[in-house]
């Protein structure tokens, strides 16, 4: 048992430090307690060890030295480890958890208020993209797009929030990501008028979104057949020659729903 758990007058003391939106010295917790500001001093000191509240200098009143004041710590929520119990919850086959990131990502998406639903060129739909991901953090270089013709759109996303997560878990994170573009621009365009694919970590911190329009595409919505070499594993396309050998594989497929998966 914690040494704050087990005695009200430590609980007591760090509701009112968290409740409170200023630093307090023991004086001021002495008075609102009720406890003698020794016995308060003595609380407070063993919080400060247990790393519950921390010390901070406040200026005197009046003369003399300055007081000393305690913030409550605010232990952040462990968002990346809940994600990763999570997405260990979808289940062990890979195409079964990315389908289900997928409709998870387009669930979230149609919670958000983005684009005027008048997505019509592939430009609208890179706009709509990168100020997606903006806004949601990822950090997309807009005046860095590396595309080598008209038939599709390249966006080169920075900061994804859950890179750490996403290296272990790519198929669940970069899956939900995915089905938050797709569902984005099927709400802001005509349904199943673009192709989307995310391919992460091109570089260390880089992954990249790419966009073309869906009759670029095979009817299945999927990239089109590879040839492999003699152990089975799929050769280099003309589309990914260019890409840096840092590359290791794309989730895509078409904002109409149809097939999608893991290109390796």
């Amino acid at each position: 048992m914690s040494a704050v758990s087990d005695s009200w007058p430590r609980r007591r003391l760090l509701a009112l430090l968290r409740s409170s939106g200023q630093a307090l010295d023991a004086q001021e917790l002495a008075r609102l307690t009720g406890q003698h500001v020794t016995t308060v001093r003595f609380h407070l000191d063993v919080l400060t060890k247990e790393s519950m509240v921390r010390q901070v200098q406040q200026p005197p009143r009046g003369r003399g030295r300055p007081r000393i004041g305690y913030t409550a710590v605010q232990h952040s929520v462990g968002y990346q480890d809940l994600a990763r119990v999570l997405a260990e919850q979808l289940g062990s086959d890979p195409k079964r958890r990315l389908d289900a990131a997928v409709s998870a990502g387009r669930a979230w998406s149609a919670t958000l208020d983005e684009g005027d639903g008048d997505v019509r060129t592939l430009a609208d739909a890179k706009e709509l993209v990168s100020t997606t991901m903006s806004e949601l953090g990822y950090a997309p270089e807009r005046d860095a797009d590396p595309q080598r013709d008209d038939e599709t759109a390249v966006i080169r996303l920075t900061a994804c929030p859950l890179r750490d997560l996403a290296r272990t878990h790519s198929e669940v994170v970069c899956g939900v990501h995915l089905g938050l573009i797709r569902e984005v621009l099927d709400r802001n365009g005509s349904r199943g008028s673009f192709n989307a694919g995310l391919q992460p970590f091109v570089e260390p911190e880089v992954c990249l979104v790419r966009l073309s329009l869906a009759l670029q595409q095979s009817g299945s919505g999927m990239p089109g057949p590879r040839s492999t070499n003699g152990d089975g594993v799929a050769e280099p396309s003309a589309d990914d020659t260019d890409d840096p050998p840092a590359a290791r594989r794309m989730f895509s497929g078409s904002s109409a729903g149809g097939p999608f998966g893991l290109r390796r």
